[in-house]
């Protein structure tokens, strides 16, 4: 069949598609600005429908711990980064092993948390390698006042924006709370709504309980069920409990709801090892 301009019926091998939605195609701007009041509300609908696809997809594989190989744990909390040599190193390798070398690359470590050759080595990296995740964890430092920062959370903002340009997910979760809280920015809703989206797409399981939240508060609980289920699914324990509700609720069917328990627990049991549970 034919493709023509949906505007003029002008069949032409030089039709454009509308750049959002790609349902229809048009043989020039003219008659694309023409047929935009009748296109306007399918459009809108099938871009929401073409986010939607790509928010609720199954989330990218988690990396492995260079070190004992079993994939990452789902909370940021229980691995480290070594601003040595940029790798993230799950806790129960870095506390099962020498502490005096970095269990990866064996840089002398620093014996005091609050050592500045910890902080100096993040600079260096963000200085030579525009490295995204030191720039995230600088952030965190001057958001918590860890390693000896004084408390800033202007600076860790700007820090969180750079990093979540480059396409650290952390910093997109982390630039999400600050949003949500005015912490370094002012409150802003929607923005923090776009960084935790954006930090869930690229596989923050702590960014999708979030957004999972944010839709509960607004009332949108299909949605924050379909995101409680797929952060439930990589072993997330807080998540799994808005599952359970969400069950209670009538919001999931108990064919879902099982899937989602076994899955659930495989998860746990991929991620599970001695060493970690002695780092706990």
């Amino acid at each position: 069949m034919e493709e023509s301009c949906a505007a003029c019926g002008k069949a032409d091998v030089n039709l454009k598609s509308c750049k959002a939605c790609k349902l229809v195609k048009y043989c020039g701007v003219d008659c694309q600005v023409a047929h935009r009041s009748k296109h306007k509300k399918a459009c809108r609908q099938k871009v929401k429908e073409l986010f939607d696809k790509q928010l609720f997809a199954e989330p990218r594989k988690r990396e492995d711990c260079p070190i004992c190989m079993l994939p990452m744990p789902c909370n940021e909390e229980e691995y480290c980064y070594m601003p040595c040599c940029g790798k993230f190193i799950c806790n129960g390798c870095v506390c099962c092993l020498s502490r005096e070398v970095c269990p990866f690359c064996n840089t002398p470590a620093s014996q005091d948390c609050g050592d500045e050759n910890e902080n100096k080595m993040m600079m260096e990296r963000i200085e030579k390698f525009n490295d995204a995740n030191a720039m995230n964890c600088l952030g965190s430092n001057y958001s918590s006042g860890a390693n000896g920062f004084d408390i800033d959370h202007s600076k860790a903002a700007e820090l969180f924006q750079r990093a979540s340009e480059l396409g650290c997910a952390n910093a997109h979760f982390n630039l999400g709370n600050a949003y949500s809280n005015g912490k370094g920015v002012q409150v802003d809703k929607k923005k923090a709504l776009h960084h935790y989206q954006s930090a869930a797409m690229m596989g923050s399981i702590q960014g999708r309980c979030h957004l999972a939240l944010m839709e509960a508060q607004d009332g949108n609980l299909v949605r924050a069920v379909r995101h409680f289920m797929i952060a439930a699914k990589c072993g997330h324990d807080t998540s799994l409990e808005g599952v359970k509700r969400g069950f209670m609720e009538g919001l999931i069917t108990k064919e879902d709801f099982e899937k989602t328990l076994r899955e659930h627990q495989a998860s746990k049991d991929e991620t599970k090892s001695e060493q970690r549970d002695r780092a706990r």
